[in-house]
């Protein structure tokens, strides 16, 4: 027993959960799920596989480990006074609201395996770690925003839905542009594809197709927020 006790001291000390976890991210940054083996962890972090199956059971455990570890710094982000709202209090719920979803949206766009992950955690094991402490955060702001007890769950999870939904969305859309355009190139072909669609079936979409060419997806993103934001001051006003 004593033998083991010191042996396990030696590798916590040597190689900690903490650093599998951190090597884990980047390997996933650099190559996607695809690249995360644990061959590749060891050669990584210049150790064998024993010391890390110390700390980590497998694969899935350690994409788990890996998406809470992001989505806790995401979550972390402090909120700031914004230009459109220069009299708000920076920790106001709307401020914080927001400085929630732009640290999941710019953590979803930094990590390209995240939004799936994401997702994954949402459809299959909403229980665990990840989308309760999401849930959690977004929560806490919407009560004190004054929602009615009675429609928490319902403003939230529209709240949490959006957010992870657009976000995967930019990100997908950022990856996707194919055929070696750059981001502007691939929105201005969009656009042109747009404008030459049939007047008669696609009015609407011809109208508003000049506004794709160069906008900016953050700010399109945190308009979005506004509008829900908005929603939910009209419909659950504080005082009543």
């Amino acid at each position: 027993m004593a033998t083991r006790t010191r042996r396990s001291q030696r590798r916590t000390e040597a190689l900690s959960r903490e650093r599998i976890v951190e090597a884990a991210v980047e390997l996933l940054d650099a190559a996607g799920e695809g690249g995360l083996t644990f061959r590749a962890l060891t050669e990584r972090l210049a150790t064998g596989p024993g010391a890390i199956y110390w700390h980590v059971e497998n694969k899935d455990e350690l994409l788990g480990a890996a998406t809470a570890t992001v989505v806790a710094a995401a979550l972390a982000v402090e909120p700031a006074r914004t230009p459109d709202s220069p009299a708000e209090a920076p920790d106001s719920p709307r401020n914080e609201i927001r400085a929630v979803a732009l640290g999941l949206f710019e953590a979803i766009d930094e990590h390209p395996w995240l939004a799936t992950q994401l997702a994954t955690h949402l459809s299959r094991s909403p229980w665990g770690s990840v989308a309760p402490r999401i849930f959690e955060s977004l929560g806490r702001r919407v009560r004190a925003l004054g929602v009615p007890e009675g429609s928490w769950f319902v403003v939230t999870s529209a709240l949490m839905h959006y957010i992870l939904g657009a976000a995967g969305q930019n990100a997908t859309n950022a990856r996707a542009s194919g055929g070696g355009l750059d981001r502007d190139e691939f929105l201005d072909a969009t656009a042109t594809a747009w404008e030459e669609l049939d007047p008669d079936d696609y009015a609407f979409t011809r109208a508003v197709a000049y506004q794709m060419r160069g906008h900016d997806d953050r700010e399109q993103f945190l308009a979005g927020i506004d509008l829900v934001l908005t929603g939910i001051a009209a419909t659950h006003p504080p005082d009543a």
